[in-house]
């Protein structure tokens, strides 16, 4: 079972999106102002869904800036009212993994939650809170990959701090060595179907996993795409 943690100050929005969750199968815990959220970071959920602004002199930019500094891989959705492609941007750049600008149905949220949840953990059976049908830990020599755990080690033992982004990045290209993949089906299988955006985000990231994993054996077919190298 997922357990959700929802930062908005609307009680009647909150209870409305807290009741969908609760059919998915999630446990939800609502919070009404940001100082409330911020003392439950340490609490670590599987998903932060944090609205922009919050009563009580914590908003949700400073939220995420703490869930991050706490857990950089720490998936996180941003709902807002304000000003769409300024938040969508802040957002983007302090961590967040999507953005939803208000109105919208709650069954959009629920969607993108599932889809974000999914790309994160894998799938979920019901009575198995690990990842289902999918390995566990994935080489990627010297480092060694926890898929459940999210963290990766270099060959010292010395954890490697990667973002949300680039540890489902590195997941993927681990779980598909040997493989050539077309920047096109790293941008859908990371960002998703419906990241509207150049595919130099990849290359971007790229060049952020190496400098971060200098050993890793990470080929470029120039003008094409990528190849993680097996063993």
């Amino acid at each position: 079972m997922y357990r959700i943690h929802l930062v908005e100050d609307e009680a009647d929005l909150s209870g409305l999106l807290a009741a969908y969750m609760e059919k998915e199968g999630w446990r939800v815990r609502q919070f009404g102002d940001g100082a409330a959220a911020l003392a439950a970071i340490p609490e670590r959920p599987d998903l932060w869904v944090l609205d922009i602004m919050l009563p009580g002199g914590t908003d949700g930019y400073r939220l995420v800036r703490e869930i991050k500094a706490d857990r950089p891989q720490m998936p996180v959705i941003f709902i807002s009212a304000r000003d769409a492609d300024i938040d969508r941007i802040v957002g983007l750049e302090l961590g967040s993994d999507d953005y939803l600008a208000k109105p919208f149905l709650p069954r959009e949220l629920i969607v993108r939650m599932r889809k974000l949840l999914e790309r994160v953990y894998g799938t979920r059976t019901d009575d198995e809170p690990g990842l289902a049908g999918r390995p566990i830990k994935l080489a990627v020599p010297p480092y060694a990959v926890d898929v459940q755990a999210r963290t990766v080690t270099d060959g010292d033992g010395r954890p490697v701090e990667l973002t949300a982004k680039e540890f489902e990045l590195l997941r993927y290209l681990a779980a598909h060595a040997g493989q050539l993949l077309s920047r096109e089906q790293v941008l859908g299988a990371v960002w998703g179907i419906d990241y509207f955006g150049s595919d130099r985000v990849v290359d971007d990231m790229v060049r952020r996993l190496r400098r971060k994993m200098p050993d890793m054996r990470l080929e470029t077919v120039y003008g094409y795409g990528y190849r993680m190298v097996r063993g």
